[in-house]
């Protein structure tokens, strides 16, 4: 598998609609394709693609897009994020996301708005507010706003084993809580 196996797939293969529904036959299809590589990017054994813009973001993708389709409604979903974060902080202090198209850029940023740092939602605001990442900027600030007010993401309460606070429980009962 290679970088642009990843890009291709991602960004010609599949509708952008996809990326962020819930479907099982499109996670398995992620798993069976890229479970592989996975393994390969959460070892850090990827790291010659981060020599190049393009390589770079494939490994953030996997680790930040497909985990999530991998490992849906288990503690795996969220558990290379901090990796993902920091290949994205790295890539950013390099500068490559400035050769990267708009389009691919947003995906190269998506770890700082899963985050559950405050800190990072404020940088994440800055990177998101580009011509043609509005809709982008709109969903950090809605993200945000969540981090802001619970310092967490309480719908991953469950799953990572934490306990919800009343307020939390109060928020995730109301319609449109969760993404």
């Amino acid at each position: 598998m290679t970088a642009l196996e990843v890009l291709r797939f991602w960004f010609e293969e599949i509708e952008p609609k996809q990326r962020f529904k819930k479907d099982s036959k499109f996670d398995a299809l992620i798993r069976d394709r890229f479970g592989s590589t996975h393994e390969l990017a959460k070892q850090g054994l990827l790291y010659t693609w981060r020599e190049e813009p393009l390589g770079a973001l494939a490994e953030v993708i996997d680790l930040d897009q497909f985990s999530r389709n991998m490992f849906r409604d288990s503690a795996e979903a969220f558990a290379y994020d901090s990796l993902a974060l920091i290949l994205a902080q790295e890539a950013i202090r390099r500068k490559l996301d400035k050769e990267l198209e708009i389009g691919h850029k947003a995906f190269l940023y998506m770890p700082f708005m899963h985050s559950e740092s405050r800190e990072i939602h404020e940088i994440a605001l800055y990177l998101f507010d580009q011509p043609s990442l509005e809709d982008n900027f709109n969903f950090e600030l809605k993200h945000k706003e969540i981090i802001d007010r619970f310092g967490r993401y309480p719908h991953r309460n469950a799953l990572l084993g934490r306990e919800s606070t009343a307020e939390e429980i109060e928020f995730l009962a109301q319609p449109g809580s969760g993404f």
